[in-house]
């Protein structure tokens, strides 16, 4: 596959997302002329190299979801005063999700906007995390409560860097990717490995430059989070973001069926694609789940930041997926106590 150039059309804030193998060295193309120093937020484990021309810096955060916080962002922004970074200046993200979040939001709040550009190193922020300007840190009543709309300049989508993820990390980003099959209806599973990136790309860039800051259509994006977003934060985080949102795939189906929205059909073929096909959601995820409170779940639901009117679940239906606003929370917890008890 070459390269692939796919634009997020925002006006005058638009920028390419670059896909491909070997595509890291359209990095200095892509840095802005008056740039005059760069700092590499990044994470130790990360095998993934990048350098520029410029005095760079390079800080680490430490890994995991325990580490998405505002703390961590107090921490990220000390390190840009000590280095003096300006507004002109650029932070760049290499990393997963955690890091593409944490140097998004620092660099949203940091003099009141910085520019950033984000290098994915896992297919969960090459298709979803790294790409929309979505930045946010989590609190211990939920997940991505304090966050920023900030656009990146431009993400570098570079395929080799999936040659160094363990195979958890990459079943993870399945689980996003598996979002798309029921975003489009296409026959994604027709396409290589690399030919989905670009595919999931393009669906994510059309939504979010018709939607930018998640005020309708973008909500779709969300399929599978509301449960999934409780799961990690109520589980402790023993599920990975992927995994979660797998479970809340499956999920969201039965309760589209409680609610009339969808037929059994339409669920198998949910089940068909998250954990046949890509091997979701299987017994050993559950098992991470044992034992979780329904009755914390419901709570960590009530607070997810799509929430405007009671429950907020994003569902598929006879005019494909939609949110729907103030779903009966007796029928959301009947259903979750059958799906969890299985």
């Amino acid at each position: 596959m070459s390269a692939v150039r796919i634009d997020v059309d925002l006006g005058d804030r638009s920028y390419p997302v670059i896909v491909g193998h070997g595509v890291v060295q359209e990095l200095e193309a892509l840095i802005p002329a008056d740039v005059s120093r760069v700092v590499i937020v990044t994470e130790k484990s990360i095998p993934f190299q990048v350098s520029t021309a410029l005095p760079t810096s390079v800080v680490h955060v430490a890994g995991g979801e325990r580490s998405k916080t505002l703390a961590t962002i107090e921490s990220l922004t000390r390190h840009f005063a000590e280095v003096g970074l300006t507004r002109r200046d650029l932070v760049i993200g290499v990393g997963g999700g955690l890091v593409t979040d944490v140097a998004g939001f620092a660099a949203a709040v940091w003099h009141r906007g910085t520019r950033v550009l984000q290098i994915p190193t896992t297919l969960l922020g090459m298709v979803d995390a790294a790409i929309g300007g979505k930045t946010a840190v989590n609190l211990p009543e939920g997940k991505n409560l304090v966050g920023a709309f900030w656009q990146p300049i431009g993400v570098i989508a570079d395929l080799d860097a999936l040659d160094t993820l363990p195979e958890r990390e990459t079943k993870c980003g399945l689980g996003e990717v598996a979002k798309y099959h029921f975003l489009t209806g296409e026959d994604l599973l027709g396409l290589s490995l690399e030919q989905r990136v670009a595919r999931c790309v393009r669906i994510k860039a059309e939504i979010v430059a018709a939607d930018e800051t998640e005020s309708g259509r973008r909500m779709v994006l969300n399929y599978g989070h509301t449960l999934g977003h409780a799961l990690e934060i109520c589980g402790s985080h023993r599920l990975a973001h992927g995994e979660a949102v797998a479970v809340g795939l499956v999920f969201a189906a039965r309760l589209a069926r409680a609610l009339g929205r969808i037929d059994g059909e339409r669920v198998d073929f949910h089940d068909q694609v998250v954990r046949h096909e890509y091997g979701l959601a299987d017994e050993q995820v559950l098992a991470a789940i044992a034992g979780v409170s329904v009755d914390e779940l419901m709570v960590a639901m009530s607070r997810d930041k799509k929430a405007t009117e009671g429950l907020t679940f994003v569902l598929d239906g006879p005019e494909g997926l939609e949110a729907v606003n103030g779903v009966s929370a007796s029928i959301v917890r009947e259903v979750l106590e059958e799906f969890l008890s299985r």
